[in-house]
């Protein structure tokens, strides 16, 4: 089974080097795509075995539209060479556990869809926490995290199927049978919260695009990113903490109870549920996707 993962990015170097280090080990340097907002020669550098587009940075109306569009027409003509396309961000890893899938080809078996959704993490960087060393993977230095709805997007597709707003286009004839397939022992963790340093630097990027004029920017959370993570802290402070079993479950139950079919946008996605509780990572994530350093991903 061929795989390939591909991303967009602009000057999030940081979150960038744990994408390419992380997918890289999984499905091979030379089968990731980095598409670069606009000519950044920092990008190759940082992976260099991946192959970078380049698209033009001379405007933001309609952001997320846009970027939706592009990275979907990638994913469908990069389809024609693989079996399924992973498609995140650079500050969102997808990883398994490792009783249950021993790599993405156990996962891409059991397929109930031409796409799959991942239960979502926000890892947090806590008081306790010693600041990451250039290199270090945030996994094996992170430890502490807290269930998402909103991050419990669709990651994978196959070609012919598009990602749209952390879910599926559907079109309106499928979205009431359209699968919400979210396999058990898969997650996406989102790394934003996990390094206050990285963080402070990628929110004044957030702020430029938020706060640019014209129509279509992203919202609130890029526009106000400070506050954002402001508020991110405070709450994830405030929570209580339960078991990774007790917690897991609920959060699974809840988000494959019942997903949003949303018959404006035509896209299948997951409730932007908020669990009001915090948790501790298993060891396997440390073992099974935080060892090792960024700057040694390369054959």
């Amino acid at each position: 089974m061929t795989v390939c993962a591909i991303t967009m990015v602009y000057k999030d170097y940081w979150a960038l080097s744990q994408w390419y280090a992380h997918y890289g080990r999984l499905v091979g340097f030379d089968n990731l795509y980095v598409v670069a907002h606009g000519r950044d020669d920092m990008i190759a550098r940082i992976c260099p075995h991946a192959s970078v587009i380049t698209i033009p940075r001379d405007r933001l109306n309609g952001f997320d539209r846009s970027r939706g569009q592009m990275l979907n027409s990638f994913a469908d003509g990069l389809g024609i060479s693989y079996d399924w396309v992973i498609r995140t961000d650079a500050d969102e890893l997808i990883c398994f556990d490792p009783g249950i899938y021993d790599s993405f080809d156990d996962i891409f078996q059991s397929a109930a869809s031409t796409a799959m959704f991942a239960l979502g993490l926000n890892v947090a960087e806590t008081v306790a926490d010693d600041v990451l060393e250039d290199g270090e993977m945030a996994l094996g230095h992170r430890s502490h995290a807290v269930f998402t709805g909103h991050y419990s997007k669709a990651w994978v597709s196959k070609r012919g199927t598009a990602l749209w707003r952390h879910g599926v286009w559907a079109g309106p004839r499928k979205l009431g049978s359209a699968v919400f397939d979210l396999p058990q022992g898969v997650y996406l963790v989102h790394l934003k919260y996990a390094n206050l340093e990285a963080l402070e630097i990628a929110n004044r990027h957030r702020k430029e695009v938020g706060n640019a004029e014209g129509r279509g920017l992203p919202g609130p959370a890029w526009k106000e990113a400070d506050k954002d993570a402001s508020r991110f802290y405070a709450n994830f402070a405030r929570y209580s903490e339960k078991t990774w079993s007790a917690a897991r479950d609920e959060a699974y139950t809840a988000i494959v109870a019942e997903p949003i079919r949303d018959d404006k946008e035509n896209v299948l996605r997951s409730r932007s549920t908020i669990f009001k509780y915090k948790v501790t990572l298993p060891d396997w994530f440390k073992s099974e996707f935080g060892a090792g350093l960024t700057a040694k991903e390369s054959p």
